[in-house]
């Protein structure tokens, strides 16, 4: 029984999950309650890309939503993505809380009006540092996060082009919109924030398997995991205090 009160909200999940993320976190639902979570909340996932979304009568009951990272292309036409977009615009007309990370970042900019497609320089896959825009520098100053904020990526898509009244807030060297945001209740990160090292080398290991990667990609990813740690408390701090309304932008 959940406690009254208590802040309440939902993954949507746009992947089946690995063999290693069940085993070793107990599923994506628990990465993302490991970075985000708090003792007094209550998480739910809804499986995206099987049908399942929440029914219309219940949105009002969460706080906020998490599109997840998949394989599948953000800008393709299958009946569930499809069906998430429209899902995604009604969130938007009742100014709820999404935060879209990697393909969730994608698909909220498809759903808010904006254009994405195969990455222009290729595949993004290991520790990146963002950049985050001067505005941004100066919105996110109440939460120390750094001007320079190294995440872990795994993207061969992108968003080419933000939802009309979006800002662009950071930028890295290979993706032009790392993060967007959209009033003060849509927020896209094209990195993940919820991965550990381990996540990354054991997908490295899969894409490998089914060659969607060269060897070559894999080894300078994992050398860029040697290089940089990501920065896990700042991204805890940037995404819990979008998703729990401490940040005014």
């Amino acid at each position: 029984m959940e406690k009254a009160g208590t802040r309440k909200f939902a993954v949507l999940l746009c992947a089946d999950e690995s063999e290693h993320v069940k085993q070793a976190y107990g599923g994506y639902l628990k990465v993302f309650m490991g970075l985000l979570g708090e003792e007094d909340e209550t998480w739910h996932v809804y499986r995206a890309m099987h049908g399942e979304l929440p029914c219309m009568a219940d949105v009002h009951t969460y706080d906020g939503f998490v599109i997840t990272g998949s394989c599948s292309d953000a800008h393709g036409d299958d009946r569930w993505i499809n069906d998430l977009v429209s899902f995604l615009r009604s969130l938007d007309s009742m100014k709820k809380k999404v935060l879209g990370v990697c393909f969730g970042h994608q698909i909220l900019s498809r759903a808010l009006g904006g254009k994405t497609g195969r990455a222009m320089k290729g595949w993004d896959i290991g520790v990146t540092s963002i950049n985050l825009s001067p505005s941004a520098n100066k919105l996110l100053s109440s939460l120390h996060i750094p001007s320079h904020l190294p995440i872990i990526e795994c993207h061969r898509d992108e968003v080419w082009q933000p939802p009309p009244y979006a800002e662009v807030i950071a930028c890295s060297e290979k993706t032009g919109v790392e993060m967007f945001r959209y009033g003060d209740h849509m927020m896209g990160i094209q990195g993940h924030p919820e991965y550990n090292k381990d996540i990354l080398r054991h997908l490295l290991d899969r894409l490998l398997q089914r060659n969607l990667i060269q060897a070559c990609q894999a080894e300078t990813a994992k050398a860029s995991l040697e290089a940089q740690e990501p920065d896990r408390e700042a991204w805890k701090r940037l995404c819990r205090g979008f998703l729990t309304g401490q940040l005014s932008w």
